[in-house]
């Protein structure tokens, strides 16, 4: 199968970018995640593991439902949903109302506190707190921008994604380091 981003006769490859999608039925997110990476295109949906109630043992459920990240161009996005029928739909920004895109540092940001912080909750609904700006100077989350949060004492960094999904990640206040914008 040929990718439509990569194509060999193309001198410049198209440009790639993270369209935020959501299923179209309900608890879909993890087939249609298989069903993408086996079309070899690259997504990601946001996982925790949860303990099964009975017999034991654990399984990935999806962080938010019906949600997506589809990492891709323009064109193969909309083949995905149009020709290849993948079912999941495009959510558009409101204000362009145009499909929305996610930037590539965003998304890298936003995916690593995801992951670094599945123990402590993951997702939070809206930052709690507006605090200051801060960059992570040590750590494996160095170099993730985000905004500063306190709550009982403890520091968090909180990413955000189109004002939309949020993120937090527990942070020595040592390893933050305020950004004068």
């Amino acid at each position: 199968m040929m990718r439509l981003c990569h194509s060999e006769r193309s001198v410049e490859s198209a440009p790639m970018f993270w369209y935020v999608a959501h299923t179209r039925r309900f608890r879909e997110e993890i087939k249609v995640r298989d069903l993408l990476t086996g079309m070899g295109v690259d997504c990601y949906v946001p996982t925790v593991k949860r303990r099964k109630t009975r017999g034991g043992g654990t399984y990935e459920a999806p962080a938010v439902p019906n949600l997506v990240f589809v990492h891709t161009c323009r064109k193969e996005a909309l083949e995905l949903v149009n020709l290849r029928l993948v079912p999941m739909s495009y959510m558009k920004d409101c204000a362009t109302r145009t499909l929305m895109l996610v930037g590539e540092k965003e998304m890298d940001s936003f995916r690593r506190v995801f992951e670094a912080s599945i123990e402590e909750g993951g997702l939070v609904d809206r930052p709690l707190a507006v605090g200051d700006k801060v960059r992570v100077v040590k750590g494996p989350l160095q170099g993730v921008e985000g905004n500063v949060l306190e709550l009982q004492g403890k520091w968090y960094v909180v990413v955000g994604i189109c004002g939309l999904f949020y993120a937090r990640a527990r942070i020595p206040r040592a390893w933050m380091e305020r950004i004068d914008e």
